[in-house]
This record gives C-alpha cells, structure tokens and sequence, in this order.
C-alpha cells in the first residue's frame, strides 16, 4: 500500500486486472468495459467508514458545474454489497455533484473489498489529495485500529506513512474538544495543535489556545509560549549537554520522547514517554528484545 501512495487511485487496482493484455482492439475493450462500469447514481450508498466529515460546498459546485459541461472524468470507487447495490470507497465529492447535475449513471470502478480495505482506501485516497482535516486523519487511524484490530506499524504500512506520522497525528485527539473545535475551523494548525500538547493540563491548553487565536500566534511563539508556561514554577538548574544528547539519541532509536532527571550519588529517572497503548506495547516488545548479559553458568 505504502508505494501506492501518489500514483493515484489506479494504483490500488490489482495487477492482473489493471494489467490485463489484450489480444485485438474488441479486446481490450471488452477487458475496460469488464474494470469501469456506468452504475445507476441512486444505488450507490454511503460509506459509513468514510474518513472526511467535511465537504467545501463551494467547491461541489464548482464540480457540478463541471460535470454539467464535462462529464465526470474520473470513475467512482465502489464495492459491490452482497444486499444488491454497492458502497462508495472513494470519490464521494465527484458522486454529490453528479447527482447534483442531475445524471441517472455515474462512471465507477467496481472492486471487491472487505470492510478494513474499504476504510483504508478511502483514506489513502483523501491522504492522496491532503484533503483530510489533521483530526479527521486522526480518527481514521484510530477506527483502523480499534475496530478492525490494527497495530500502529500496520496502519502505517498500508497508508503509506511511518509509525511516528500516525502516533502523532493521533495525538492530536488528546486535546481538549474546545481546541479540537478550533482547530477543525482553521482557527489553529497541526503546528499549534502539537505545540499545545506539550502542556499538562487541559486548563493550560485552553487558555493557551485562546490565546493563539485572539493573538493570532505563529506556531514559533506557541512553542515560546509552552516552553515559558512549563517553566513556570521550576527552579532554574543549568542542563548537562552529555544528558540532553543522550535523551535526542535515546528518543531516536525508541521513537518516543525520552526524559532523563538526575539525582543524588549516581541515581535518577528514565521516562519514555507513549501515546496510546499500542505505543506503550509497541514499546515493551521493542525493549524486551534488548540481549541481556549471558549468565556466569550460561557462559562456563
């Protein structure tokens, strides 16, 4: 799935249809015609694991009236329901404005699917055109993995982005619903999103995300602002750079953000931090793979 992504959606079609050799011009047209159907526009239903909740009406009509002129260039994805009609995968802007242009058929690629696919193409093709809002992408990589059981690295693997990529996008559904809100209307970006994350408290990423909005602040001056609302309270201590480096290194092989505190005669904490409990057991497998020294009875 991962080398699917921008080479459009006729990448996702299996080879041996997509590439299908045909032995005379009647042939490769019979072949087209067996891949791209004209499907009556009223028998095709929503999908219910549809990633976008949010369509520019704008934009729609700038389509219908495209459609009007130009026809729909480029097919609908569906699957075929076992009930009789079929279930929209992608392609759901083109599908409003046909039928808001009044057509009877649409031009659709019929694909056999199941339930988790139809999910993970639909996002891939919205990943494909950044047409997915940050939370909107976010609850999509959760539903893959609470309803159809995936981990993080299969997600990963079948949109097509790293692990760290999904874990943070994620993340994003730990703020609280009033910043969620904000940032959904374009008030904030991921950038401000990420940033408020570093606080503690949801109070503080209230009152700091307010702030960004009535201030209008760039995402350099949230961080500014996080950074100087952790501080608060702390007392000032000089950082050790062999510490500092040893925690970027130790966060580079794990994955996560990793904290170093140091006590008194050689003593200290070690936090690795985790953003769901995929991550935490992600994790757990990642150091308990770690070769422990042999035993003294082991070796003789």
């Amino acid at each position: 799935m991962r080398q699917a992504l921008g080479k459009g959606i006729g990448a996702l079609i299996p080879k041996s249809q997509a590439q299908a050799p045909a032995a005379s011009p009647e042939a490769g047209a019979t072949a087209a015609s067996a891949l791209v159907r004209e499907i009556p526009v009223d028998a095709v239903v929503a999908n219910p694991r549809q990633p976008r909740e949010r369509f520019d009406a704008e934009a729609i009509a700038e389509l219908t009236e495209s459609i009007r002129v130009h026809g729909v260039l480029q097919p609908i994805l569906v699957r075929a329901l076992a009930a009789g009609g079929f279930e929209l995968i992608a392609g759901e802007r083109r599908l409003r404005a046909s039928r808001a242009a009044g057509l009877d058929k649409v031009p659709a690629l019929v694909k056999q699917t199941a339930d988790d696919d139809s999910l993970v193409l639909a996002i891939v093709e919205n990943v494909q055109r950044s047409q997915l809002s940050p939370l909107e992408e976010a609850r999509a990589y959760r539903a893959l993995l609470e309803d159809f059981g995936l981990t993080q690295d299969e997600v990963a693997g079948r949109v097509g982005r790293s692990r760290p990529a999904v874990a943070n996008s994620m993340r994003l559904l730990q703020l609280p619903e009033e910043v969620q809100a904000e940032l959904e209307r374009g008030a904030i970006t991921a950038g401000h999103a990420r940033a408020l994350l570093g606080l503690d408290s949801d109070a503080a990423m209230k009152t700091l995300g307010r702030d960004i909005v009535r201030r209008k602040l760039s995402v350099r001056d949230a961080e500014a602002a996080v950074k100087r609302t952790s501080a608060t309270g702390r007392k000032p201590s000089r950082r050790d750079p062999d510490v500092a480096r040893l925690e970027a290194d130790l966060g580079r092989v794990l994955g996560s953000k990793v904290s170093i505190r140091l006590g008194k005669k050689g003593s200290g904490t070690l936090e690795i931090a985790f953003y769901s409990d995929d991550d935490l057991a992600r994790l757990a497998d990642l150091l308990s793979t770690v070769r422990r020294p042999m035993s003294r009875s082991a070796r003789a």
